[in-house]
């Protein structure tokens, strides 16, 4: 009886993990995920919404009628009507309550002439001479127009998003307080407006803050400090503005964001500590507290209006922006969407020999049923915003879509249960935001991949992920339809490995046995060149170098499982400025222009 319950509440009975062998869940973490979400209350609660394609049957008999996107009423009987574009539209009974209808075309965008090569850079890293300690938006577009010059054809990113608005500043871009908004301090102050007139005000805090380019752990509390002065004297001399206005008026939950970020400053980041009274966005209380200080929490707003502004500015290559997996439980997000996340419990990773203990990320999961019952729109929010300007989309842990491991509230990783996800439906929303925003998608596939997952990516037309560093094979036979990559921001680079700083044998004998590396004397920038070249050549759709890799960094931006104080926190070792002229560094950018164009020339011949 408990194993049906389980499996009606889409807890998976075990897992193979990365050895082969049948892991099954303790009985303690089922009953546990089971009290996550409510399952004593009885069956699953029904779908919010109908995820279908165009022409599919209806799940239920009609007659019905639907009401489409821009207003227009059709009539609909056994099957979706041939006139209906796939959207957003809302579908009922004649006279009865409507449920949200979503058409999916099934298959992300991918552009057919997509072969190229571009930068991984941690925009926090990519410091210019103006930088107040940390890179912006303004380094990003800088950034970005070289890059094309050197013939790129993207930019790859760590997380933008927003980190609670609190001192000290959280360091990791992938333990946000909100997936839909972005971090002020990627904001370029020179850039607001107003910035201008009030010159004299600013150039002390200018000062400041480029002075803490001298050193290359980035102080984000100290920047905090003088950005959000900065911000606060420019937004005092801030008047009406009709975009401004608009931005307001059409972005999907900024307004409770920025009254989220107003009343942390009030009662501290925790929400769960709050009083009681503002513990909820739908309190009466909290209406009134957003009146009481209207202004502050237009500031909140208007700095992301700033940070749509200046991102949107950076046109010159596509931007594939990375979606962490997700929030800070303390956060925006999980304030504002706490009907939908599941309480006592958070996700993680099994044991596997990369991670031996297994890995807690202290997030908690949305409820799979909770988050059906609202008809998908905390996740169709998160996707439009991450895909607001973006050419392409990184899914962190794209298994999440299908599976999630849920870990027990003070229990160990090792005493996990997967949950599963209504996947099908979870992708046609992902396809159908990449087709609107014309963005490409890319799943980052590494770690416990259960069967038939690349396969479902493939047929969606998402890009997988290969890394040099886990691949038993060349770069010549990875799949086409895939991001090839040497490291990941928590792996070691090369620099790290070749050098003997973060080495490990198995990863030099790679370098030796897929990129024809022989001397152990030779140098790091040429072992780079080899490396990349071989990769440029594989045909795959898009390859990646990572910044550090072309500036000869050996630390990691991250290890995990670590409490390292410079996780997240080195800034490069050459401003972007002296970067962009780097004779290696242009040595390794011709090095996959050319990979790339001899790839795509075997590519025609094979064809």
């Amino acid at each position: 009886m408990a194993s049906e319950l389980a499996a009606a509440w889409g807890i998976a009975p075990g897992y193979f993990d990365l050895e082969g062998r049948w892991v099954e869940p303790d009985d303690e973490a089922v009953a546990r995920a089971l009290a996550a979400m409510h399952a004593d209350r009885g069956a699953p609660p029904p779908a919010g919404a109908w995820v279908l394609r165009p022409g599919a049957s209806l799940p239920e008999p009609g007659p019905f009628e639907i009401v489409t996107e821009d207003g227009a009423m059709l009539p609909a009987e056994g099957t979706l009507p041939p006139a209906l574009d796939p959207g957003y539209h809302t579908v009922a009974r004649p006279g009865g309550p409507g449920r949200r209808l979503i058409v999916s075309p099934g298959r992300c965008h991918l552009p057919p002439d997509l072969h190229a090569w571009g930068w991984a850079a941690q925009l926090y890293a990519v410091r210019s001479s103006a930088s107040w300690g940390i890179g912006d938006l303004a380094d990003l577009r800088e950034l970005a127009e070289w890059a094309h010059g050197q013939g790129a054809g993207a930019v790859v990113l760590n997380p933008l998003a927003a980190p609670p608005f609190a001192a000290p500043q959280e360091t990791s871009p992938y333990f946000p307080s909100s997936r839909r908004f972005s971090n002020p301090l990627y904001l370029r102050i020179e850039e607001v407006p107003g910035a201008q007139r009030l010159g004299p005000q600013l150039q002390p805090l200018a000062a400041a803050g480029q002075a803490l380019n001298r050193d290359r752990r980035i102080d984000r509390d100290r920047i905090f400090e003088l950005k959000v002065w900065a911000l606060e004297e420019l937004f005092a001399a801030f008047g009406d503005d009709a975009d401004f206005e608009r931005f307001r008026h059409r972005t999907e939950g900024l307004e409770e964001y920025a009254i989220f970020c107003a009343l942390t400053e009030v009662f501290g980041p925790c929400w769960r500590t709050w009083p009681e009274e503002y513990r909820h966005p739908g309190r009466p209380t909290v209406a009134r507290f957003a009146r009481e200080r209207r202004r502050r929490v237009a500031f909140h707003a208007w700095m992301q209006w700033l940070l749509d502004r200046q991102l949107a500015a950076v046109s010159a290559l596509p931007l594939v922006l990375d979606l962490p997996v997700g929030v800070q439980p303390d956060g925006a997000d999980a304030w504002a969407w706490q009907d939908v996340y599941a309480t006592g419990v958070s996700v993680g990773a099994p044991p596997d020999p990369f991670n031996p203990a297994g890995q807690d990320w202290s997030m908690p999961p949305m409820d799979p049923w909770r988050l059906r019952g609202a008809g998908y729109d905390p996740l169709v929010q998160v996707l439009r915003a991450s895909l607001r300007h973006a050419g392409g989309i990184r899914i962190d842990h794209v298994m999440g879509l299908f599976r999630l491991y849920w870990i027990p509230e003070g229990a160990d990783p090792a005493h996990g249960v997967y949950v599963r996800y209504p996947h099908r439906e979870l992708l046609d929303i992902v396809a159908l935001e990449s087709q609107r925003a014309r963005a490409f998608v890319i799943g980052e596939d590494l770690g416990t991949v259960e069967a038939g997952v690349r396969e479902e990516m493939a047929e969606r037309r998402m890009l997988s992920t290969r890394v040099f560093w886990f691949e038993e094979r060349p770069p010549a036979e990875y799949p086409a339809q895939a991001v090839a990559a040497l490291t990941t921001h928590d792996l070691p680079t090369l620099a790290g490995v070749w050098e003997g700083s973060d080495s490990d044998p198995a990863l030099v004998e790679r370098l030796r046995r897929y990129a024809g590396v022989g001397d152990v004397g030779m140098a790091t920038a040429v072992v780079a060149r080899a490396t990349y070249r071989a990769l440029a050549r594989s045909p795959c759709r898009l390859v990646v170098a990572t910044l550090e890799d072309a500036a000869g960094v050996a630390e990691r931006p991250n290890r995990p499982g670590t409490t390292d104080p410079s996780n997240w926190s080195l800034a490069l070792p050459l401003e972007l400025d002296r970067l962009a002229a780097d004779p290696a560094t242009l040595a390794l950018a011709a090095t996959l222009r050319e990979g790339r164009d001899d790839s795509l020339g075997r590519s025609r011949r094979a064809t």
